[in-house]
Formats: structure tokens, C-alpha cells, sequence
């Protein structure tokens, strides 16, 4: 006789210094019978015993505890047992732009502001559960404590001597981090405007484009409708809306139907600057859970435009990547740190 087998539950793991927080967040997440709390602890200190040895799929941490905060937990951890974090914290509010990005810079993977009342609603609930069950499946890497000694970079692209008029990059979870990467390596004098459609949570994409904004040399900001891009100055797709191209080449607020859940849709943007550039589009798809931006990759690649797609290994969650590899659509896939510079290069 057959029997079912059974599939093994998501661990968690909770730090947070008020008893009473933790004791509802632990019920909260004890009620979903898919996910299961096997440890939890009042402050990093205490966690950093345990966690290692416990190996949970996920741990849930606030910021402020006494001894050791999240934020130096998460560094520590991420460089002795590497883990996707996530910040359940009152100290990440949309408005909180600065804690955002320093959470983000320490390796975070994701943020949740939770209810002021130990009353959590169903949404509330909901969204944290699905918070836990996608983080179940990310993959965080490795990073040491001390800081690794900074390569040289490529130098700053002066000539544009190629045929491509516009960067595109589309990003979900670890999209932040990987954006940065790139962005980070890109020169003031870069000879394209950049197009970003990240999926994140709605009222933190402020946060994220001023942290990449204070981190980059390029002009970060949000697209405005109506606007005409300029090389050098990096557009993100507001929330609620996809960012594509009109007639006139300036930027459009489309509200069309949300793509596989997604507005703004990466792929949305992909296929309006194909059909606005052609093949004076390059196209990157980075890190992100499921298949959005995969189809207008490959519409990029149709167009005759130059397609990139990061690799499984620097990939924190290796969906959106491998669909669109999967269908042939990029022509190169490479860590996330080699694309700036082949792109700089490829300018050159």
C-alpha cells in the first residue's frame, strides 16, 4: 500500500525582545500548519547561539533589542550561517527611508511593518505568511564581516559608439541589492537612460530609490509621466502603475492589467522600449521569484536588442532568470557583479 509522504514544514526562527510580540508572532505563524517556529530568542546575542545549529529556513527579527539590534544580527549571520532575514520591525514604516536602506545594505532580504496592537487582521496575517513561504525558497549567500578590498573599476564610458539608446533592468526578490550592484559600477556620464521596474512592497519604493540615489553617481529617481529620459539618470517604475514609453519616446503611466499579479510588470516595460528602441535595447533580468520579465526579455532579443540574464549562483532566488533562459531569450547570463563591466565594456 502507497503511503503520501508528506512535505517537511518551513522553519522559523524569531528574535524579538518583547515577550508579548514574540509570543504572537509565534502564534500567528504556528497557525498556518505549513510552517513551523522551532526556536526563538530575545535578542541577536542569544540568536547567534542557536541559529546555527537549529538551521531554520527563515528568521524573523526586530530591530531594536537590547545587547546585539537585528541590523548587526543580520551581518553577523549572513557571515556564519548565511540565511534570508526578514525584518518584522515598527522601524521599518514606508516613511522610515533611512532604516530601510541600512536593513537592506546589511543583507536583509525583506521588510514587514507590523500592526501597533498585538491584533493582527487576516491581511496582516496573509502577508506575512506569504512573506515567510517565499523567503523559504531564496537563497542568501555568504558575506564575510570585513569588508573586501574594492577592485578596480572599468572606466567611465565617454563614447557611445555602439547602437543601443536605452538600458532596461528588471528585478524582484533581491532585486535591491542586485540593482545596486550594478548601478553602483555604472559612471555619471553613462551614455543611456535606464529603465528599473523592481516588485516591491507599495510605499517603500521611496526608500529604495533614495538609497540607491546616496549610493550611486547616477541621477535615481522615479519615472514622471510625461518626462523625456535622459542618458545618465536611472527611471523607476512608480508603484501601481507600469512604466512604458509613449508615441513620443517620453515616459507613460500604463494602467493596464497587472501581469502574473505584477504592476508594474517588468516584462510591460520590456516590450514597450522594444517597440519604442528596437534593437537599441539592453535588456537585463535579474534575480526574482516566477516568470515576470522572462517573455519581454525575449521580445528584446526579437527586436534585435542585446539580452542579459544573471546567473544562477549570484541569484538569490534563480525564477525569473532561468524562465527567460529557458526560452532562449538571453543572450549572455553572468554574475551579477561581471554585468556593469560587460556592459561598460560593450559601450566602450
Amino acid at each position: 500500500m502507497a503511503v503520501a509522504m508528506s512535505l517537511s514544514p518551513i522553519t522559523v526562527f524569531i528574535v524579538e525582545s518583547a515577550a508579548i510580540a514574540r509570543k504572537t508572532l509565534t502564534d500567528v505563524l504556528s497557525a498556518d500548519p505549513t510552517i513551523s517556529v522551532i526556536g526563538t530568542a530575545s535578542n541577536g546575542v542569544i540568536a547567534l547561539e542557536h541559529i546555527p545549529q537549529l538551521q531554520p529556513d527563515v528568521v524573523c527579527t526586530n530591530l531594536q533589542m537590547p545587547e546585539m539590534n537585528g541590523q548587526e544580527l543580520i551581518r553577523q549571520l549572513l557571515a556564519v550561517s548565511p540565511r534570508p532575514v526578514l525584518v518584522v520591525s515598527q522601524t521599518v514604516q514606508p516613511t522610515e527611508t533611512q532604516t530601510i536602506n541600512q536593513v537592506l545594505q546589511a543583507g536583509a532580504v525583506d521588510v514587514l511593518s507590523p500592526p501597533k496592537t498585538e491584533q493582527w487582521s487576516a491581511g496582516e496575517r496573509r502577508a506575512l505568511l506569504e512573506k515567510i513561504k517565499v523567503l523559504a525558497g531564496v537563497k542568501v549567500l555568504t558575506r564575510p564581516l570585513e569588508p573586501s578590498v574594492p577592485g578596480v573599476s572599468p572606466p567611465p564610458s565617454n563614447q557611445h559608439c555602439s547602437h543601443l539608446q536605452a538600458l532596461a533592468i528588471g528585478a524582484s526578490t533581491g532585486g535591491p541589492r542586485a540593482i545596486h550592484q550594478i548601478l553602483s559600477r555604472l559612471p555619471s556620464d553613462f551614455p543611456l537612460p535606464i529603465f528599473c521596474t523592481q516588485h516591491i512592497s507599495a510605499g517603500f519604493l521611496p526608500g529604495l530609490i533614495s538609497w540607491q540615489d546616496a549610493m550611486c553617481s547616477l541621477h535615481v529617481k522615479a519615472a514622471v509621466a510625461g518626462e523625456v529620459p535622459v542618458p545618465g539618470t536611472v527611471y523607476f517604475a512608480p508603484d501601481h502603475y507600469h512604466l512604458t514609453l509613449d508615441a513620443r519616446g517620453r515616459c507613460y503611466y500604463s494602467t493596464a492589467p497587472a501581469v502574473q499579479r505584477h504592476c508594474p510588470s517588468i516584462t510591460v516595460m520590456f516590450d514597450s522600449l522594444a517597440q519604442y528602441y528596437g534593437a537599441g535595447v539592453l535588456g537585463v533580468l535579474l534575480t526574482g521569484m516566477g516568470q515576470d520579465g522572462s517573455a519581454g526579455l525575449q521580445r528584446i532579443a526579437e527586436a534585435g536588442g542585446l539580452t542579459i540574464a544573471q546567473d544562477e549562483t549570484s541569484s538569490v532566488v534563480f525564477g525569473m532568470p532561468k524562465v527567460a533562459i529557458d526560452l532562449g531569450a538571453a543572450a549572455q547570463v553572468l554574475p551579477v557583479d561581471h554585468i556593469a563591466p560587460y556592459i561598460l565594456e560593450y559601450l566602450s
